[in-house]
């Protein structure tokens, strides 16, 4: 008996592997290559819009290339998602499942994970809208507030999906955000960027002087050849920011390239303490 039911199924296991089993292995072997083929795509996409960039005279990328660098990992993105939904779904079929027939179950399953589900659309429909609200794109330095996180997540972006956000800060950490979570973004580098240097002085010195100094500080770094590209134009002394009884706060201002604000910034204030060291001033902490 054993032997007849060894011989009958033999050959139902070979016809089903030459046919139902065949499909199901080329479908799923289908899918990694045409996902490999996508992945492709896309950092050849990408590779092309950064060279650009790099191959230019531009300092930093513009709003356009930031954008379709994000709209490149966006699209492929949604393409995988929705073959591997559609291959998923012929596997199923071909091993015997009836796909119609998982709609009451998968109702049930739907309702029972309703809670996780509203998640994911709220994350899929904040990163619709952050796309196409063009908010931030590759390469951006942004702050961004996390519903129930009392820290802002800050860094450079390096992934973008419909999904998660991905960043990276200074100190080389990566950084996973869920676009329906985020209630806030502050851009860092769009358009254009302010620098923004606080000198504190006794508020005893002569704020004359002080100004006549900081004045030909700005005149002098909006001159320097290696500074004057990263500037938007000559940087300016606002004034008298904070007073108290010890310490007056000076504030200068400098409008620079998006995301060259902190180097522009450093720059700054390495020249103005050499000036007023210069004149015998010394800044207060």
């Amino acid at each position: 008996m054993t032997d007849v039911l060894a011989a009958s199924s033999g050959p139902e296991i070979t016809d089903w592997m030459r046919s139902s089993g065949l499909e199901i292995v080329l479908l799923i072997v289908g899918a990694m290559l045409f996902g490999r083929f996508a992945a492709f795509l896309r950092d050849r996409v990408t590779t092309k819009i950064d060279s650009g960039f790099q191959t230019s005279d531009a300092l930093v990328r513009t709003e356009a290339a930031k954008h379709r660098h994000a709209l490149a990992q966006v699209v492929t993105w949604v393409v995988l998602t929705i073959v591997y939904v559609l291959v998923g779904m012929e596997v199923l079929r071909r091993l015997g499942f009836a796909v119609t027939g998982l709609v009451a179950p998968a109702a049930v399953l739907g309702a029972a994970l309703g809670f996780g589900a509203q998640r994911i659309v709220q994350d899929i429909l904040a990163g619709f809208f952050l796309i196409t609200e063009r908010q931030y794109g590759f390469g951006d330095v942004v702050q961004i507030s996390v519903t129930g996180s009392a820290e802002v997540a800050e860094g450079t972006v390096e992934d973008v999906t419909l999904r998660i956000t991905t960043l990276r800060n200074s100190d080389g950490e990566v950084i996973i955000v869920p676009n329906g979570q985020i209630v806030k973004v502050t851009n860092l580098s769009k358009d254009w960027a302010r620098a923004a240097i606080d000198v504190p002085v006794s508020a005893q010195a002569d704020i004359t002087k002080i100004n006549e100094i900081l004045h030909a500080v700005c005149t002098k770094a909006y001159e320097d050849r290696r500074l004057k590209p990263l500037l938007l134009d000559e940087p300016s002394v606002m004034g008298v920011e904070d007073l108290s009884l010890d310490v007056m706060n000076i504030r200068m201002v400098a409008r620079t390239l998006p995301g060259k604000q902190f180097e522009v910034g450093r720059e700054l204030r390495v020249r103005v303490a050499a000036a007023l060291r210069k004149e015998g001033i010394s800044e207060t902490t």
